[in-house]
């Protein structure tokens, strides 16, 4: 395995990264790529984005993972998480690693869990370059995600007079109005437990705990399911716990109606929302038996 640190300009901002490529690439030999994105407040670093790669470099992907601006290690005002802006920093990712002397330049697929799930998917809808999509997790909705987060009508005037009050006060005093992770997606307890449980770290050193109530409305107002079907005839698998207690299942349901063919749902059960870091062997074999069918690390022979 040879490992690369990188760095790429995304708008501006200097973003960091690592580029895998798997043993047996020979020289001259450009092989399918994947681009993992991490989740809301991660980073690259993290348990659901270095399963995924150390799977898809196994199954001979050249892979890159990196830090979205104002994460990890990337330049960009810290915690300022912009789901738009998101895009744009995946969408530059794309550039840089189509020049990579490993890749096929039209051969590039995204994988995201959660956040990354649905920049992923919207990402390949306004980009024709992402070659193949995988969404974990993902929503498509904001708003009816977070009112699944946020059950009950006292929780949900509690979560959109945040939204409100976020707006005013940078209106009066020109700054961001600071809000705790949990206000804008509550883990249940019973989540962490079992990651704790599992030595799993759901949120790893240097993840961010607190964002601008911007991030919130971003967040709010991004809708992946109104442009999923322009990503077809390029495949979409979209993965998603059967109950899911932090992103809604009905996000990927939803997402699933709304896409072109060839796409795919598969709900596992059994599993909990960071189901990549759970590490179970039968996702793994949904994932190897789609990327068979419909995109090889090594691309089919012409006959």
């Amino acid at each position: 395995m040879v490992e690369e640190n990188v760095t790429f300009i995304s708008d501006g901002l200097k973003l960091s990264g690592v580029v895998r490529v798997p043993d047996g690439v020979a020289p001259g030999e450009r092989r399918a790529a994947f681009i993992v994105l991490h989740g809301f407040g991660s980073h690259m670093e993290s348990q659901n984005v270095l399963r995924p790669c150390a799977v898809l470099e196994k199954y001979g992907f050249v892979t890159l993972r990196f830090d979205m601006r104002g994460s990890g290690k990337s330049e960009g005002e810290r915690a300022r998480i912009i789901c738009l802006e998101q895009v744009a920093d995946t969408r530059s990712a794309l550039t840089f690693l189509a020049g990579h002397a490993a890749v096929a330049a039209d051969r590039i697929g995204l994988i995201g869990t959660s956040f990354g799930g649905a920049v992923s998917v919207y990402t390949a809808a306004v980009d024709e370059r992402v070659a193949a999509v995988v969404s974990n997790g993902g929503w498509g909705n904001g708003e009816t995600k977070f009112r699944g987060q946020h059950p009950g009508e006292a929780a949900w005037a509690r979560f959109t007079a945040m939204l409100e009050e976020g707006k005013r006060h940078r209106e009066r005093t020109g700054k961001s109005l600071m809000v705790p992770r949990s206000e804008i997606v509550p883990i249940p307890q019973h989540v962490r437990d079992a990651l704790a449980g599992q030595s799993v770290q759901m949120f790893p050193p240097g993840s961010i705990t607190e964002f601008p109530a911007e991030t919130a409305q971003s967040m709010f107002d991004f809708k992946a399911e109104e442009v999923i079907h322009k990503i077809a005839p390029r495949p979409v698998l979209l993965l998603h716990p059967a109950v899911d207690s932090v992103t809604p299942t009905e996000q990927s349901i939803e997402m699933f109606k709304r896409a072109g063919q060839p796409t795919e749902l598969h709900l596992i059960s059994d599993v909990d929302h960071f189901m990549f870091a759970e590490d179970k062997p039968r996702v793994w074999s949904v994932l190897e038996n789609w990327l068979l069918e419909y995109f090889p690390a090594k691309a089919p022979r012409a006959t």
